[in-house]
């Protein structure tokens, strides 16, 4: 910033995230009447091939909404329900839990206990051979909806209440109009996306260690479209408050400082790495001992 001061007029809400999410919630609840006849393969081939990408996306922009870029700082609760909003595709409640443990994960990257996006020791130790990391790949939504309550528990909040009242009660509208089929596309959708995917390569390539030395990476790639940029992740780390559709920028602006770091070319061969390379693994995280801010 010193060097770059230029990079503050980047910080600040996007004006067009809340259209475009808007736009991502509409063409689901269309889906969801398209598919409400469709035989259960292709209720399950279209939930991995479009509606799946799609609420993978949507958790991506309820990331950026958690860093209050929709409406901008002053506006906090317009970004808590907007993240609501956004959640309403992917079945499940997830914006405010998400929130409440993303700030730890920014404030304490790699922090023993307080940083939940890092492996437990049973995943390191068993999730070790190719089939099993395959397993562990294709698991991923569940240990990271579960892992938070066995490493980090914390109270649930009057948002996080909120948040599966709202969202279950648009399951239920979804399912009355409906039926089943509906419900399951979306929720099979985001498992199914949020598991295996080539979208999911950005859990493994964000910061697990293929270089050592090395524990946040970027991905300067295509798939970044599909995704507001969550793979400028280096540049994320450093200006969490700028919105993912300006990173480029910033990497554009400090060139010096990002073009000479390793980064990802591709998230498939990310995962192909993560499965078939023995150096590679669950275990393959910095850990660290971090002291509360409000102790330090």
């Amino acid at each position: 910033l010193a060097k770059y001061p230029e990079i503050k007029t980047l910080m600040g809400p996007d004006p067009h995230l809340k259209w475009i999410v808007s736009g991502m919630v509409f063409m689901q609840l269309l889906a969801c009447y398209l598919v409400k006849d469709l035989s259960w393969k292709w209720i399950f081939f279209w939930a991995y091939a479009f509606g799946g990408c799609i609420n993978h996306s949507l958790t991506l922009a309820i990331h950026d909404i958690s860093h209050n870029v929709a409406f901008g700082n002053k506006q906090a609760k317009w970004n808590r329900w907007f993240a609501v909003f956004a959640n309403l595709p992917i079945g499940i409640p997830y914006s405010a839990s998400f929130k409440k443990y993303h700030i730890d994960h920014h404030r304490y990257l790699g922090g023993d206990s307080l940083d939940v996006d890092i492996p437990t020791d049973f995943e390191g130790w068993f999730f070790c051979t190719p089939l099993r990391k395959v397993l562990w790949l294709f698991l991923q939504p569940l240990f990271y909806s579960l892992r938070p309550l066995y490493v980090n528990p914390k109270a649930i909040t009057r948002m996080e209440i909120l948040n599966a009242l709202v969202q279950f009660s648009v399951d239920l509208i979804i399912y009355y109009l409906w039926g089943l089929k509906p419900v399951i596309y979306l929720i099979a959708g985001t498992i199914l996306c949020l598991g295996f995917h080539p979208i999911s390569g950005h859990f493994i390539a964000e910061h697990y260690m293929f270089l050592k030395g090395y524990e946040t990476y970027s991905y300067y790639g295509p798939l970044n479209w599909l995704t507001f940029n969550v793979g400028y992740h280096m540049e994320h780390h450093d200006f969490p408050s700028i919105p993912g559709c300006r990173l480029p920028m910033v990497k554009k602006i400090a060139a010096e400082y990002y073009d000479n770091l390793p980064h990802h070319q591709s998230w498939i061969r990310v995962l192909w790495d993560f499965v078939f390379d023995d150096t590679l693994g669950p275990y393959s995280r910095v850990k660290r001992l971090c002291k509360l801010a409000k102790e330090s």
